[in-house]
């Protein structure tokens, strides 16, 4: 038997990153198992992967234990329905399009959404009406937009299917959803919200209101981020009855796996009780060491962390204190390096990094030690980059954490996908209609929707990302040499 075949390179990268026992600030928030349910902990994980026997009901016609885990879930939220997804928050944003939006219908939305939302454009055929969203000063990452530029979106495309907001955003910013709400109320259209990152926002007064509570008529989380729950388990609230539950169900039996893994229904059931029993206490805990890790590290040389102090627009009202928003811009090098840094030198793997910032999300997995590494790290980060201020081996901070201005739309995304493509050079794509998404990742904003004009700013932008050798998604090409195009 060939060698090759003894070889299991994802395996071997999996024992060797568990071996070298990291701190985990980053997603799933279960931090590697402290943070799960003791149910899941204790679980024998491998007789639980079963298929749908008559006593373990079927997601995609519940009537049974399934059912009634939905209905604990949705009562802990105050939701008219709750659906159990195993492929992620995305096929929950995109069954919310399909059932909502058209060809007829637009989707009203912030350019800064996460890069699943094409599925549910392409899949609906809807034409996106995309809304600038707010910058938050200092930091410089998009986070809401506000009511005023929605009232304008609404009244110049009648008829919309349904707005989406996200709440919080990736780096935990939330907006003026409230007001959003209000707008959306005057015009009968449905506010859909990704609410990926705000799991845990209902289970404690210290945090931001959830989106439910502030009047959406439907959200998406992702239990597995903050809610302790395994990675691709979330779920999907309906509120008001604007929303038809018939339409979601249909969608979501279209798009999601018809061989559901019962071990993320369990973890997702488990995360609920923890999260209904423990998580007020839980998250006392953790909002004290956030404010005391935010403390120390605001003590650094060139360290910031963003705080009720750094919002003061409409677009950015609140934060949640649990993901740590750390500008480095006073180290005079990117967040790329510091995150490099932190993980090559210390062990210490945050969330994620931008040219000015690192973002380390403190959850229920999160421990003293963890974020006590964390604060040691930069404070030497913070010396090395003193030590290396005159030094010609300098990083450039690398493209801004917002992309280029939004680009002309001139076909559908649903038109361009599906029509004829061919690739050609990045540097010669000037004026061409991108046939495919391009998206920073994380967070996940899209540069280029399939549909859009490939201007010489997303050009220029894109090449400073490949410079910078930054990771991206969606692109045929990775190492972003060509693009593909609508062959017109």
């Amino acid at each position: 038997m060939p060698n090759n075949y003894e070889h299991v390179p994802l395996l071997a990268a999996l024992q060797k990153y568990s071996a070298q026992k990291p701190v985990r600030l980053h997603v799933p928030g279960h931090g590697g198992g402290p943070g799960l349910p003791a149910a899941m902990r204790r679980a024998n994980l491998p007789a639980w992967d079963v298929t749908e026997l008559a006593e373990l009901d079927d997601l995609h016609n519940p009537a049974g234990v399934i059912a009634a885990a939905q209905r604990s879930a949705a009562e802990l939220y105050g939701a008219r329905c709750t659906f159990f997804l195993v492929n992620g928050t995305t096929v929950g944003i995109q069954a919310l399009i399909a059932a909502t939006c058209s060809e007829e219908r637009v989707l009203v939305l912030p350019r800064n959404v996460h890069r699943s939302v094409l599925g549910g454009l392409v899949v609906s055929g809807a034409r996106p009406v995309f809304i600038e969203p707010c910058i938050v000063p200092g930091f410089g990452f998009a986070a809401g937009f506000t009511p005023d530029k929605l009232e304008v979106a609404l009244g110049q495309n009648p008829g919309a299917g349904a707005v989406l907001a996200v709440h919080p955003c990736y780096y935990g910013v939330v907006g003026n959803l409230a007001g959003l709400d209000k707008v959306c109320r005057r015009y009968g259209v449905p506010l859909l919200v990704d609410e990926a990152h705000g799991t845990h926002l209902r289970m404690h007064p210290g945090l931001p209101a959830d989106a439910l509570s502030l009047g959406a008529d439907a959200v998406v989380q992702s239990v597995h981020k903050t809610g302790g729950a395994l990675t691709q388990a979330s779920w999907l609230h309906l509120g008001t009855e604007l929303i038809e539950r018939g339409r979601v169900a249909r969608a979501l039996r279209l798009l999601q796996t018809s061989s559901p893994s019962y071990i993320l229904m369990a973890s997702l059931d488990a995360a609920r009780r923890q999260l209904a029993l423990k998580g007020r206490a839980l998250l006392d805990e953790l909002l004290a060491l956030a404010a005391e890790t935010a403390g120390k590290i605001n003590q650094i040389p060139g360290l910031a962390v963003l705080g009720q102090e750094h919002l003061n627009g409409p677009g950015a009202v609140g934060y949640d204190p649990t993901r740590l928003v750390v500008s480095v811009r006073g180290l005079g090098v990117s967040g790329y390096v510091v995150a490099r840094r932190l993980a090559d030198k210390h062990g210490i793997y945050v969330e994620m990094a931008d040219s000015l910032n690192v973002v380390a999300v403190l959850s229920l997995g999160t421990d003293r030690a963890g974020v006590q590494a964390l604060c040691g790290a930069l404070a030497e980060t913070s010396r090395w980059a003193a030590a290396e201020s005159g030094s010609a081996n300098r990083h450039s901070q690398g493209p801004p954490p917002v992309g280029p201005p939004m680009p002309p739309q001139v076909m559908t995304p649903r038109r361009a996908w599906l029509a004829g493509q061919k690739k050609v050079a990045l540097e010669d794509a000037r004026g061409l209609v991108a046939a495919e998404i391009i998206a920073v990742y994380p967070p996940g904003i899209a540069v280029i929707y399939p549909g859009e004009e490939i201007t010489s700013e997303v050009i220029e932008y894109l090449i400073q990302v490949r410079a910078a050798g930054i990771h991206i998604q969606g692109a045929a090409d990775p190492g972003l040499s060509t693009v593909r195009v609508v062959n017109l």
